[in-house]
């Protein structure tokens, strides 16, 4: 029992000490780092080795396909005007890189007003080295993962939503069925009609040259799937007006007006005036 009693006395007394609770706090520190050590680190290395490897591999690919424009750290080169041979890429993130080389705008076959879209030059396991080697540059917006942009279980609710916000923040360049538009410049806004869901969250995501930047705090993610939700459905809905004509309002509406309405209208003029009383007497005193 004395025994027992001096433990329990040298315990409390300890517990008492101002050397007690920093000792137990850097014993628990100690415990957690073992752990994390022993179990969690190997496969981390791993990881690291990988993405070390990916952005290596994608640095030299950007040293051949890219830096004669952008740059050797991707600085961007200017003319000697001082305009923008290429811009600089640190800072625009995985997202950009993946939306311009994944769709062929990058790299451009010649300078030009407008990059335009065309089959990819690079497969997707390049795609992903070159973003992750200008992902390591600077921080900026990520790939979304694929479930942010899959509209496949979107709601009619969900939709009409996706309209509101594309009527409000799109129409003004892309039109209102996502036909596309002549814009300043000899630039123009593409159409949106087939082009895949993970393109449009990227472009919304990132501004693709003069495209506005739609980020999180602009349009949220799941304003952006609705949007999306939105186009698709306009795609497969099937025009039940009749001809379209391509969907690019009234350009196209006032050329069919002024060739086949008003060419029509000329035809029938001619037709009247070609079958009239007048007429008719020439005929019988010329036979």
């Amino acid at each position: 029992m004395r025994l027992t009693r001096k433990i329990s006395a040298r315990l409390s007394a300890g517990r008492r000490s101002r050397l007690a609770a920093p000792l137990v706090l850097l014993i628990a520190l100690l415990t957690t780092g073992g752990v994390y050590t022993a179990f969690l680190q190997p496969a981390n290395g791993a990881k690291t080795e990988d993405d070390a490897a990916t952005i290596a591999k994608g640095k030299e690919l950007f040293l051949v396909g890219c830096s004669s424009c952008h740059g050797k750290n991707a600085e961007g080169i200017l003319t000697e005007k001082g305009n923008q041979y290429g811009p600089p890429l640190v800072g625009v993130g995985a997202a950009a890189v993946t939306f311009q080389v994944g769709t062929g705008r990058m790299p451009m076959a010649q300078p030009g007003a407008q990059a335009l879209r065309k089959p990819p030059v690079y497969n997707e396991d390049e795609i992903k080295a070159l973003s992750a080697f200008v992902a390591s540059l600077g921080p900026g917006p990520e790939v979304p993962d694929p479930s942010k942009y899959d509209v496949s279980d979107a709601t009619n609710e969900e939709i009409v939503q996706g309209g509101q916000f594309f009527r409000t923040n799109c129409t003004a360049c892309h039109n209102f069925a996502g036909s596309g538009g002549a814009l300043p410049g000899g630039k123009h806004a593409p159409s949106l009609e087939g082009v895949s869901a993970r393109d449009i969250y990227l472009a919304m995501l990132t501004g693709p040259q003069q495209m506005p930047v739609f980020s999180d705090d602009v349009l949220s993610p799941e304003d952006k799937r609705n949007i999306i939700a939105y186009l698709k459905k306009s795609e497969d809905t099937p025009s039940y007006g009749g001809f379209t004509l391509g969907s690019i309002g009234p350009v196209s509406e006032g050329m069919f007006a002024w060739i086949a309405g008003i060419g029509g209208l000329v035809g029938a003029g001619i037709w009247i005036t070609s079958h009239s009383a007048r007429s008719k007497k020439k005929k019988e005193a010329a036979a």
